[in-house]
């Protein structure tokens, strides 16, 4: 098993503002919001269980990196809801990237690896693998071809 595939401390981390700045995009709802993630730039944040809160408009998801599957259900309802763009873990060979990757209107694989950040600012460690956003929707995939200098650009995978 893989150190991300561990449960850590925390699921507590930060997309550094970088990767929005980049995107260019405002967000009608973070649906994995931590606490005081003010530079995310969403009008809703879903601060509880996000499975049973409505999700609305265009959607921002950085989903908790847990357990080996813990992704799929977060995927799943990201793909349905349909309008976005998803950070997951660039777990390429497993099978619920490669689900992911058929479903999504674009992949960008971001180079360097994503340092994340703490509530107080301070920066994590390189993780032990890559990150990738994930496209659904006309709205996403502008998103990522948009912000296609942070890494490799990857389109026309979903039907």
């Amino acid at each position: 098993m893989s150190p991300w595939e561990a449960p850590g401390k925390s699921d507590d981390w930060r997309t550094p503002k970088y990767i929005f700045d980049a995107l260019g995009v405002a967000f009608d709802m973070d649906v994995a919001a931590c606490r005081d993630n003010s530079h995310v730039p969403a009008f809703y944040f879903c601060f509880g269980d996000s499975f049973v809160q409505p999700w609305r408009g265009f959607v921002w998801m950085n989903p908790p990196f847990g357990g080996r599957n813990g992704l799929e259900p977060w995927l799943d309802r990201f793909f349905d809801h349909g309008a976005g763009v998803a950070l997951v873990p660039d777990r390429t060979s497993a099978p619920w990237f490669q689900k992911a990757a058929r479903r999504a209107g674009a992949v960008l694989f971001l180079s360097p690896k994503v340092k994340f950040e703490r509530a107080d600012g301070t920066v994590g460690k390189s993780p032990g693998c890559g990150t990738a956003l994930l496209g659904a929707g006309p709205r996403g995939i502008q998103a990522l071809v948009d912000a296609r200098t942070l890494g490799w650009l990857a389109k026309g995978f979903s039907p």
